[in-house]
Order: structure tokens, then C-alpha cells, then sequence
């Protein structure tokens, strides 16, 4: 069994309350994800974040491939961090870490991701051709996002990492 994580930080210009605000409602996912994934909510994201919500996507991560995606937020800390699981879905484990943390001149933003890919081998071979510059064209997309929406933070550097177990 190989395990994936991406570990990617933003800075953001705002204050982590007003990150916290954008970040936490499952309808802004939209606006961050690329057009043609075809992301779209069927249920679920019509209420604040809480712990146990349930949210059902609509996602085609590849032309020709659509499929739901059930995940569920698993753990709030309101204003600091969220953790959202997938239940049902694309990858064979989905564990996704949304940190929040307060620097000079806005807010860092911080994800990790913990993943496994379905079928074993072909899955494996699959990650570097498909799923890992899936994953980079989309942290990339919501980072020219979040810079449209709040700006940047002169000097800050952005980071997208992937390692593997």
C-alpha cells in the first residue's frame, strides 16, 4: 500500500478570521476549483461548517470521468483549522487538513493531505502521469484564485510538496 501527502501554504493578505470565513463554507470550494472539473455541491453546503456535516459533490477529475464525491467534515476548530475525510469517492483514502495561522501581515494558509489511489499497482503508476499534476494544476488554479480575491503578501512564498510512504 503506497500513501500520498501534499503539503501545500498560501499567504494571504486578510485576517484569519476573514480567511476562516471564506475558507469554511463548502459553497467557495466552487469558486477555487478548476471550470472544467465540472465541481458541483448536490448537498450538504447550505449551513455553516460543523463537525459530522456530510457533503455531496459532482466532480469529472479527468475528461470523460464523473463521479460523486461524498466527504465529511470530520473535526472544526472554529477560526483555526477543519479536517474533511472522503466517505465515498475517487481516491481509496482522502484525509484533508485545513490549517489557519496568523502571520505578520495576514494569514497562512496550510494543507495536508493524506491520500491513497484505488488499484493497487495501476494506481501507483498512475500518480506521477495523472493524479499528482491533477493535484498540482488544482493548488495552483486556487492559488491565482485566493491571489484574485484577497491579493498576496509581498515577498511570501508559496509551497506544494509531495511525498510518499
Amino acid at each position: 500500500m503506497k500513501l500520498y501527502q501534499l503539503h501545500s501554504k498560501q499567504s494571504l493578505p486578510v485576517s484569519k478570521q476573514e480567511a476562516w470565513d471564506f475558507l469554511s463554507d463548502p459553497n467557495n470550494l466552487k469558486i477555487i476549483t478548476p471550470e472544467h472539473m465540472g465541481f458541483n455541491i448536490l448537498s450538504g453546503g447550505d449551513r455553516p461548517m460543523f463537525a459530522g456535516q456530510i457533503i455531496a459533490y459532482n466532480v469529472s477529475p479527468f475528461p470523460v470521468y464523473s463521479t460523486k464525491w461524498v466527504t465529511e467534515i470530520t473535526h472544526v476548530k472554529e477560526g483555526d483549522y477543519f479536517v474533511d475525510e472522503q466517505r465515498f469517492g475517487p481516491y481509496a483514502l482522502w484525509h484533508h487538513k485545513h490549517f489557519l495561522h496568523e502571520i505578520q501581515g495576514g494569514t497562512e494558509m496550510e494543507d495536508i493531505i493524506d491520500y491513497k489511489l484505488p488499484l493497487g499497482i495501476l494506481g501507483q503508476l498512475a500518480h506521477p502521469i495523472l493524479v499528482k499534476k491533477q493535484l498540482q494544476q488544482i493548488f495552483s488554479h486556487r492559488e491565482q484564485k485566493l491571489i484574485e480575491l484577497f491579493g498576496t503578501i509581498e515577498g511570501s512564498i508559496k509551497e506544494l510538496h509531495f511525498t510518499s510512504v
